[in-house]
């Protein structure tokens, strides 16, 4: 029965010409996945205030590196964390609609505050929403896609991360200087205008037709929304998703996701997640200005140069989002990670031999490229189609919720090490590089021993493989 189930699934999804993305689907998945600019232009756009802020409050490096630094990351950690509860109870729709309420309120409450500590609160505010942007939109693109389209549709939501990243140095480039001193506030204000478009553009895209029966028992709308995606068989593709359901259910699939069942998911989801941040993406986005002026580039220098860093990250991740659903996610992981350890190998001589700030500057773009093409592009898709029906809300929440705490620590304890005047590497930060080079060492390693492929394997049969039965 389960065995016939997989074959209507592959029946109703394959029968699409499925390299074909249809406009309604395309369009809604960007709809979804602009939740990633918004998380993109949020996590970067702190870079440009980074400096003023330290000159305008004069707080110790813990302090500005956990409040001003990393509050948004630990409000992404709880967004991540408890994301995937909303999203599972509520549906996929109602949670989007929310984030964008998240972002506009967390734009205007920090280009307004007038203290460290309201600063902190609404980019907590604002963190809240990425953390469980990072859960609900890559769920809900994973569950409208078919096996041969869903890497590159969720890997939008990763495009449009980098996308929100290069216009965030942009604008923190051109808007520098703009009223004086306090330019920082119109940097991090400018976030209020693609917040409120998106929150507009999210209320017209329909439920998750998987949430919508798994969750709601709702096969009626759940069919009339599969017929507008373009499932030329929405009867034999609902009753395909009911049969997996309850063979879920019958083979005593707990909801609860720390069981054993999903153990070798659970690893999967937490390495992935865990070797994203160890390779030194979020330190290398946050500080890269900071970064570049020790490299010896003057302020502005350093800013434009974080331009071209997010250039190269736009380019090399649609050559990702082309080779996703091509090679596949292990080998994209593993192209990824030879050029991460030969481009932080090179910065870290870079900065340990003096070698000068070009040479740098075009090893920290091979890094960037590197990132593009194998984590960057890979691990929103990675996690939101391993964790079975049941668990997949709660499952994509604590793989976001594992990338996301180790952000903020890294992001945390990044002036303790960088610090001009008191950091531990103070004089020449090359053993930081040394250090994410050779975790990326170990990453190749994982990927080759542990790492499945999950390319053009539906939902369903992805679960029966990986599931411990």
């Amino acid at each position: 029965m389960y065995i016939e189930a997989n074959k209507s699934v592959e029946t109703a999804l394959h029968g699409q010409k499925p390299m074909n993305i249809s406009a309604y689907v395309l369009r809604i998945s960007l709809t979804a996945a602009l939740a990633g600019f918004i998380f993109g232009f949020d996590t970067v756009v702190i870079s440009g205030a980074n400096l003023p802020i330290k000159q305008l409050w004069h707080t110790s490096p813990l302090f500005h590196g956990f409040f001003i630094m990393s509050m948004a990351l630990w409000g992404t950690v709880v967004g991540a964390i408890f994301g995937g509860i909303p999203t599972q109870k509520w549906g996929r729709k109602k949670v989007l609609v929310w984030i964008g309420i998240l972002f506009s309120a967390s734009a205007l409450g920090t280009a307004l505050a007038p203290d460290p500590y309201t600063f902190s609160f609404f980019r907590f505010i604002g963190g809240l929403g990425i953390g469980v942007s990072s859960v609900a939109a890559p769920t809900y693109i994973s569950e409208i896609s078919t096996p041969a389209n869903r890497g590159k549709l969720v890997a939008l939501y990763q495009f449009n991360i980098v996308f929100g990243i290069l216009v965030a140095f942009l604008s923190n480039y051109f808007l520098q200087g703009v009223g004086g001193a306090n330019d920082w506030r119109y940097m991090l204000g400018a976030l209020a205008v693609p917040s409120l478009i998106y929150s507009s553009l999210v209320i017209g895209v329909p439920e998750s037709p998987r949430w919508l029966i798994t969750n709601k028992n709702d096969t009626g709308k759940a069919k009339k929304i599969l017929s507008n995606l373009g499932i030329a068989d929405p009867e034999a593709e609902t009753a395909a998703i009911v049969k997996s359901y309850q063979h879920e259910t019958s083979a005593g699939h707990s909801s609860k996701l720390f069981s054993a069942k999903y153990k070798n998911i659970l690893w999967l989801a937490f390495m992935v997640a865990f070797f994203n941040q160890v390779s030194g993406i979020n330190f290398i986005l946050y500080y890269a200005p900071e970064i570049l002026e020790r490299a010896g580039l003057a302020a502005k220098e350093s800013l434009f140069n974080s331009i071209a860093i997010g250039g190269t990250n736009l380019i090399f991740t649609f050559v990702g989002l082309y080779l996703i659903d091509k090679l596949g996610r292990k080998t994209l992981l593993a192209i990824g990670s030879f050029g991460y350890i030969l481009s932080l190998g090179m910065v870290a001589w870079c900065f340990y031999s003096h070698a000068g700030a070009t040479l740098l500057m075009s090893f920290l773009l091979l890094f960037i490229a590197a990132h593009a093409i194998g984590q960057g592009a890979v691990i929103w898709v990675f996690i939101s189609e391993i964790f079975p029906n049941k668990v997949r809300a709660v499952g994509q929440s604590f793989g976001a919720s594992i990338h996301w705490v180790f952000a903020a620590l890294i992001t945390l304890i990044t002036p303790v090490f960088l610090d001009k005047d008191n950091g531990i590497f103070k004089d020449n930060p090359w053993p930081i590089f040394a250090f994410f080079a050779f975790m990326m060492v170990l990453q190749l390693v994982w990927v080759f021993t542990k790492v499945p492929e999950t390319k053009g394997v539906s939902l369903e049969d992805l679960e029966k493989k990986l599931v411990k039965v």
